[in-house]
């Protein structure tokens, strides 16, 4: 009798010890998500750079070991959608909004003065009225520029060694600060080479590739910025490329990738960890958008397409292999 009652003594031992084990793993599950951030996500459309700079975003938080739980919403380039979202976010409470785009910043901007807001595809943030400068950004708001200063100035510099006298073709939606913006830096930097801009605007990706056939015969040359309506439409202006051995120059080495012949550029997963590096600073260590400078890509590089010189019939110069990373 009395060995049973030992082991019995001992199995409810073991019990309470089980039990009290799975008492502290519910607390800490608990405390895991007291814990955890709620972030807004804003985008206004899908392409490749974008998915990119927010895949950096959340590396950038998960290494700096901040849980977050993330709300993504695409506005699918509606400027009404984009407001909107901006809005659910704030009236949701999210502890921060992370604007994928000069659009997504400037909607979420309109909708709190309080929330942080962390940035990053943007293209002048100044200009477009998020930040009062790049070194004091004050109020709730700061991030990472898609803008290298020397990116837009390389371009034309290339095409004017390399394809001197060539018209330049441009198409970009006038409605998007960020595209004007680099649209009259174009400007400037042909005037100076003595160069010619032909212009197509569009309103949405539907427009493009008719923008870029009436350009045929305009345009010795494309040069596509990081305008999101174009380049989320890229594959039909690379058609009309392709097909009239029109040499195309793009904004990012994702549309590189995607059959652009040559940019300037860098990657956007580093423009959008760097811009989690700042969040992370806002929700762990309580900084605020106003103490954080506005930053500008950190790495600059040339990269052509081989691949798509032989379909836009450029002839290949073996320089390009030692001034720039080439991909087939």
């Amino acid at each position: 009798m009395k060995k049973r009652l030992k082991q019995l003594s001992i199995i409810s031992l073991l019990g309470s010890i089980i039990l009290s084990g799975c008492g502290a793993d519910k607390v800490a599950s608990s405390s895991d998500k007291e814990n955890e951030v709620t972030i807004g996500v804003t985008q206004i459309v899908e392409h490749p750079s974008l998915d990119a700079a927010f895949d950096g975003f959340k590396k950038a938080l998960e290494d700096q070991g901040v849980k977050a739980k993330y709300d993504v919403q695409i506005a699918q380039g509606d400027q009404n959608n984009n407001q909107t979202i901006a809005t659910n976010f704030v009236g949701d409470g999210v502890d921060l909004i992370f604007a994928n785009s000069t659009p997504s910043a400037l909607g979420a901007l309109n909708a709190t003065k309080d929330i942080p807001i962390v940035f990053t595809s943007v293209t002048d943030a100044v200009g477009a009225g998020l930040v009062d400068s790049m070194e004091s950004p004050g109020g709730n708001v700061t991030g990472t520029t898609d803008t290298h200063p020397d990116a837009i100035p390389n371009v034309v510099k290339f095409i004017q060694e390399n394809m001197p006298k060539s018209n330049v073709g441009v198409i970009y939606n006038s409605g998007e600060q960020n595209s004007v913006a680099q649209i009259d830096l174009v400007k400037k930097e042909l005037e100076k080479a003595n160069m010619k801009l032909e212009e197509a605007t569009v309103s949405s990706s539907s427009e493009v590739k008719q923008a870029a056939e009436s350009l045929i015969g305009k345009a010795d040359v494309f040069y596509i910025i990081t305008d999101n309506t174009v380049v989320s439409a890229l594959e039909s202006v690379i058609q009309v490329a392709n097909d009239n051995d029109i040499p195309l120059f793009v904004g990012e080495l994702d549309s590189v990738k995607r059959g652009g012949f040559a940019a300037y550029g860098f990657d956007y997963f580093d423009i959008g960890y760097e811009a989690g590096e700042m969040a992370a600073k806002i929700l762990k260590e309580g900084k605020k958008p106003s103490e954080l400078p506005v930053q500008y890509p950190q790495k600059l590089k040339l990269q052509l397409n081989k691949k798509a010189a032989e379909e836009m019939n450029i002839e290949w110069n073996d320089k390009w292999n030692e001034i720039g990373e080439v991909i087939e």
